[in-house]
């Protein structure tokens, strides 16, 4: 089946399509030999020999979209010039190549998606479409009101102020808090960034929710595969939007310090509960 050259690039995970474009332009691409600078170049992936800087391209006909509960000290890319361990490591059972949907900092914990699929993965991780990631956020000390606030309305960072967001307390500790902080951007170390610009200092930063799909009960470093109804949700934007507003809603104002047994009660109370289905 004849497509586009930098679909075929795309999808095999190389860059994005308009990546790719650039890498046809430059005379980086070849097709059976031939070096293609025109866009509108078309080809088999199933039968034409594409190289991208001379490497063959490999485009796999079976698509894998995979949720990692992601450990600390983990980097989040294909390879480390200094040796880290990276997600993939974790994969060991997996033998096709995937690769990691964004990126979680290497001391970030939680929910990481991979996946082969280049034109999903993009769909994803393009700033239109605003797919909710919710965090949630141990700082040192104690957190007021007034912080939560400049969260939730957005600060200041490289000079561009962060879209509106939700930031609550979830859990009030003898020495450190538990924010939950929802944002729908993906800029660099944001989280961290955030909370540094209203003077909170992170001790601990975990990813729990991507769109619909939540971490529930997967234990870190360990993984699993998604179904098809998770797969095609979170590929609509609209229809991830929707799910994303019908998950459980806590209560963003009127945020009370209740008496830590009661407290430490309650949260052990949620943990005991089978987790939502997405």
């Amino acid at each position: 089946m004849l497509e586009r050259l930098q679909k075929i690039i795309s999808a095999a995970g190389i860059t994005s399509r308009r990546a790719s474009e650039t890498l046809i332009l430059n005379g980086q691409v070849t097709v059976n030999g031939v070096v293609v600078t025109e866009l509108g170049t078309k080809a088999d992936p199933a039968k034409d020999r594409i190289s991208v800087n001379g490497t063959l391209l490999k485009v796999s006909e079976q698509r894998l979209y995979i949720l990692l509960n992601k450990p600390a000290g983990y980097m989040t890319t294909l390879d480390d010039p200094e040796g880290r361990p990276l997600v993939t490591d974790l994969l060991k059972e997996i033998n096709e190549r995937v690769y990691p949907v964004g990126r979680l900092d290497y001391n970030t914990e939680g929910l990481l998606l991979l996946t082969n699929d280049g034109e999903w993965a993009n769909k994803l991780m393009h700033p239109r479409h605003e797919i909710d990631k919710e965090y949630h956020v141990r700082v040192r000390g104690k957190v007021h009101k007034s912080q939560l606030d400049q969260l939730a309305e957005g600060v200041e960072i490289d000079g561009k102020k962060t879209a509106p967001a939700t930031a609550i307390l979830i859990k009030d500790g003898e020495q450190n808090d538990w924010l939950a902080i929802t944002i729908h951007e993906g800029r660099n170390r944001q989280i961290r960034r955030m909370c540094e610009a209203v003077s909170l200092s992170v001790v601990r930063l975990k990813r729990v929710r991507y769109g619909s799909l939540v971490l529930g009960v997967l234990k870190s470093g360990q993984f699993r595969h998604l179904s098809e109804t998770e797969v095609n949700e979170l590929g609509n934007p609209s229809q991830a939007a929707l799910s994303a507003k019908q998950q459980p809603k806590r209560q963003t104002t009127g945020v009370t310090r209740k008496p830590l047994d009661e407290r430490k009660k309650k949260t052990y109370q949620k943990q005991q509960r089978a987790p939502r289905k997405p």
